[in-house]
């Protein structure tokens, strides 16, 4: 071992605190605090640099794509958010602005004719029982529900519906009405035995108008709808309605389990208010986008209104099917397209059926699909069961029941002509005020009765007249109250629900014999010259024209039977002596008698040919002419439109019947007399063996080579005009007689007339006559035939000491 000299020896380690010999002492202040830094620093600086170690390593781990991830995820995050309260915002406005205002187009709901009844009114028990039936009242042993009737031969007992009348709602009554000699003799209220003043029936509802787009409903309010059908409605499509917040995860789970284990879809998860929400804001596309935003408008809208709100909704909106190009929304409307009855009548099986047709009103379709719709039904009546709102009797007995549906949809009859008529009258006199939309309801004059029963005789007569005129014809038919003028029902063709040209406002056609009346009107009114026995020729005559032409009327026979009675003259629809009569009385006052009576003026040239009806007039106005004739002289102008009154029972428009007397009294009875014959003898005679009874008036036209048939009847109820021709004004060669009285007659035997008796006017006596032998009368106090005349002065009762009108006469014009 070497050992190296001292010199180069390592120093020897030197002790804390010692100093070299000569070396200064350092300030403590500098030396401690060195030296305490030194000793902490060396004790501490491995942890420091174990845990500097340790967060380079963390940051290290972190990829710079997961960084920049994170951060644009909290970027999109933001902005979704942002977005989804944007879109928030504005589907809350639109929500609102649709719920707060008005939710739909509600059409405007046309009603028929109010039926008032009243004791000692001439009306039969068999026209009340045809009415109810027509109104859809189920007759039973004994009514307990509203919508029943009971009938025996004496007494008709019924529950009437409430309704909301034009001045006013009624509740349901409980009557009875009782009959004698074929009138309505008392009413009375079942239970107090009160004795009632008059009864009203709620009116037929015919249809709707005023909407353009291609759905209809009526609304009712949540508290009017069945509770049972609510029910039904819950347990079969929403269960949680009332417990989630307008959507339901745990309805979504359950949906998907069940499709998973079916293989397909066959359960939805979406809750009411989400298929409110896509029936009313969303299009029908199966997307996923449609299916978010019907979630989120389903959360807006519980959120904004109350569940009976959501609820009163989705029942007036629900799609239930077709009727014809309209959808039909709502319960209360699809009650009337499947049942053809108010929604609270229907038993609790066809309530059923409703509420599980809103599954899809195709595929259960009841007509298409019986035995579907029946499981169907049956399913929802056993949730019910399930439930406990219906126990196991009245679950047997419903699904027992078979569906009971109408045998085709329809909510109401179609009236093409008649609402046609109606719109003009609403342009006319409402004007403004009716405003399409907002529900407003619309009451008419229309006799549902009198419609059904002149729709039947159309389709029963014209394929029959079609074969005996061997050509195609067409028709058109007015029936009017005889006293208001009131229209009762009006048929504008041959195939009567067809919405085509109105001929019975717009076929404009020469008249023929209708004329004569006015001609004889004229006449009559100048007692002092003409009577019903005032003898008239009935020989050649020959006019002359300005221009040098000549007319040569002729009788429709061929035959002149030289002197004639006027009342005869009428009666056979004589044209020879018509004219000779019309020449006496002069033809500024013919028409003057004619535009007094509802003619326009400007549709009546000054020619002799006016006297045989050688001018046109729609079945319109030839109504209204013979309503005038007929209700002894005073005019009532014809309408279609009683009343309009919109959804909180404002009265917007009413129109009460109103007559004015345009012509003598006894001119116009005398008239009606004359056309009295015209059936007891005359033209229209075949009417005669069958309804003799009823005394009825009436006036058959025929134009020249039987162009037209025409014919006017009159009862004590109505006026009714028929006409048959062709539109391309080619002969049918069909007389009036032949014709347009047997489609009349047809129209009588369904509806049933009632009987013409006139009120006997002031001033009016019975005359007595011979007949001589050349067929005119002469008077005499003690003749065998006897005429009512208007003794104007009182010169004909100084003449006979019996001067009283003749009982069978009389009998005949007065009300028993």
């Amino acid at each position: 071992m070497i050992k190296l000299p001292v010199r180069f020896a390592a120093p020897a380690p030197k002790k804390p605190g010692t100093k070299k010999p000569g070396e200064k002492k350092p300030a403590t202040t500098r030396r401690k605090p060195a030296a305490k830094s030194a000793k902490t620093t060396t004790r501490k600086r491995p942890a420091k640099r174990g845990k500097k170690k340790s967060t380079r390593k963390k940051q290290s781990s972190m990829p710079r794509w997961l960084k920049w991830l994170l951060s644009f995820g909290l970027k999109v995050s933001i902005a979704v958010v942002a977005v989804l309260l944007v879109v928030g915002i504005y589907l809350d406005n639109v929500v609102r602005d649709k719920f707060d205002g008005q939710l739909w187009n509600l059409p405007a709901v046309v009603y028929g004719r109010v039926l008032t009844l009243q004791p000692d009114q001439a009306m039969t028990l068999d026209e009340i029982r045809r009415e109810l039936d027509l109104l859809q009242y189920h007759k039973v042993r004994t009514p307990q529900r509203i919508g029943e009737y009971s009938s025996s031969s004496t007494r008709i007992e019924l529950i009437r519906r409430p309704f909301e009348f034009e001045d006013g709602h009624e509740g349901a009554r409980h009557v009875m009405l009782t009959f004698t000699d074929n009138e309505l003799k008392s009413i009375s209220e079942v239970g107090t035995k009160r004795q009632l003043g008059y009864l009203r029936i709620e009116p037929k509802m015919l249809g709707m108008l005023g909407t353009k787009e291609g759905e209809q409903r009526i609304f009712l309010p949540r508290e009017r709808f069945p509770e049972v059908l609510v029910d039904a409605l819950l347990v079969t499509e929403d269960r949680d309605f009332y417990h989630h917040e307008g959507v339901s995860p745990l309805a979504i789970l359950r949906a998907l389990v069940v499709n998973l284990k079916a293989g397909r879809t066959v359960q939805g998860g979406s809750t009411l208010t989400q298929q409110l929400a896509k029936n009313i804001f969303l299009s029908r596309d199966r997307t996923l986008l449609r299916k978010l935003s019907e979630a989120y408008i389903a959360l807006i809208i519980d959120y904004r209104y109350s569940k009976d709100r959501i609820l009163e909704a989705y029942l007036n909106e629900i799609y239930l099917g077709q009727d014809g190009a309209k959808e039909v929304h709502g319960f209360a409307l699809g009650a009337r397209l499947y049942f053809g009855r108010p929604l609270q009548e229907l038993r609790i099986d066809q309530q059923a059926l409703l509420v599980g047709m809103a599954k899809g009103p195709s595929y259960y379709n009841p007509w298409r699909n019986p035995e579907r719709a029946r499981q169907r039904r049956d399913l929802v009546l056993r949730l019910m069961m399930d439930n406990g709102i219906l126990n196991g009797a009245q679950y047997e007995q419903a699904a027992s029941r078979p569906l009971d549906v109408q045998s085709r949809p329809k909510i109401a009859s179609r009236q093409p002509a008649y609402f046609q008529q109606l719109q003009r009258e609403l342009k006319q006199k409402v004007g403004d005020n009716f405003t399409p939309g907002i529900g407003l309801r619309v009451f008419s004059t229309l006799d549902p009765l009198s419609q059904q029963k002149a729709e039947e005789a159309v389709l029963s007569m014209v394929p029959k007249l079609n074969k005996k005129a061997k050509t195609k014809v067409e028709t058109a038919v007015v029936a009017v109250d005889r006293q208001s003028g009131e229209i009762r029902a009006m048929i504008g063709g041959s195939r009567p629900g067809y919405a085509g040209f109105n001929r019975a406002l717009d076929a404009s056609r020469q008249i023929g014999s209708l004329v004569k009346p006015a001609v004889y009107l004229a006449a009559l009114r100048k007692p002092e010259k003409f009577t019903l026995a005032t003898t008239v020729d009935d020989k050649p005559i020959v006019l002359k024209g300005s221009r040098g032409t000549a007319w040569k009327p002729r009788n429709y026979d061929r035959r002149f039977r030289g002197e004639v009675p006027l009342y005869y003259a009428l009666a056979k629809s004589l044209n020879v002596p018509t004219v000779n009569l019309g020449m006496q009385v002069g033809l500024e006052q013919v028409i003057n008698t004619m535009v007094q009576l509802g003619v326009d003026r400007n549709e009546i040239p000054k020619l002799p040919s006016i006297l045989l009806g050688a001018f046109t007039l729609t079945p319109y106005q030839v109504t209204q002419m013979y309503q005038s004739v007929t209700s002894g002289g005073r005019k009532a102008e014809l309408t279609a439109l009683r009343a309009v009154v919109d959804q909180q029972g404002n009265l917007l428009f009413q129109s009460y019947p109103k007559a004015k007397q345009v012509v003598p009294e006894q001119a116009a009875w005398l008239t009606t007399y004359g056309m009295k014959n015209v059936v007891s003898q005359g033209t229209a005679r075949f009417l005669k063996p069958k309804f003799g009874w009823a005394a009825l008036a009436g006036k058959t036209g025929t134009t020249d080579k039987a162009r037209d048939s025409w014919f006017v009847g009159i009862d004590g109820r109505e006026v009714v005009t028929v006409w048959l021709g062709r539109d391309d004004n080619k002969p049918i060669n069909l007389t009036g007689s032949a014709g347009a009285l047997r489609l009349y007659n047809n129209y009588l035997e369904r509806r049933h007339p009632e009987a013409l008796r006139l009120t006997w006017p002031k001033k009016l006596t019975t005359v007595k006559y011979n007949r001589l032998p050349n067929g005119t009368l002469a008077m005499d106090c003690a003749g065998n035939q006897s005429l009512p005349a208007w003794d104007k002065d009182g010169s004909l009762r100084s003449r006979c000491d019996g001067s009283k009108p003749a009982g069978w006469i009389k009998g005949m014009f007065t009300w028993n």
